[in-house]
């Protein structure tokens, strides 16, 4: 799905492969592979690509034809992979571009991003397993299993586990504009 979408986008602003490797630095094989199914990009290369079509990210997810009713089963749902030491998400909601529901495990010492940033919606993040340090502005929230923290998330923010223990998590975003 995302392998079309993004093949779809290419073709509206008359790109080839060269062109959108040029303007994203990522390379002419992995911009094939990506839309062809056989490799996930990370979080790094979809925002790149979102740059490059003058788009929000979850525009790159955008499934015109979700279904009313999605099931969700862990191995079935989308990996937006991450380099080391940056969480990675499984997708849990389809793209229909009201609502985002990602679940991550953070690994100890693993963050959301390099550096808190902030995007135009609103978020909630719950805490399934473990602790994790929510910040948000100048403000660092630690948050155990059962707790969660909701906020505008223009404001700058990111995750990071701090503990000796992995951690998991939900988040929840509407609109999805990560």
């Amino acid at each position: 799905m995302l392998g079309d979408r993004l093949r779809d986008l290419r073709r509206q602003h008359g790109l080839t492969l060269r062109d959108v490797a040029g303007q994203t630095g990522l390379s002419v094989a992995l911009l094939s592979q990506i839309e062809n199914g056989r490799t996930d990009p990370s979080i790094t290369s979809l925002r790149k690509l979102a740059r490059a079509f003058d788009a929000e990210v979850a525009t790159l997810f955008h499934e015109p034809d979700a279904p009313s009713v999605h099931i969700s089963r862990p191995g079935e749902r989308f990996l937006l992979s991450a380099p080391a030491g940056l969480i990675a998400y499984e997708r849990v909601t389809p793209g229909r571009g009201d609502l985002e529901v990602l679940r991550s495990v953070l690994a100890p010492g693993d963050v959301s991003a390099e550096g808190p940033r902030g995007h135009a919606s609103t978020e909630c993040v719950y805490v399934l397993a473990g602790e994790v340090v929510v910040t948000i502005g100048e403000s660092d929230h630690r948050l155990v299993a059962g707790e969660a923290a909701t906020f505008d998330s223009r404001q700058p923010h990111r995750y990071r586990n701090d503990s000796a223990a992995n951690a998991e998590i939900l988040v929840v975003v509407t609109p999805p504009t990560p």
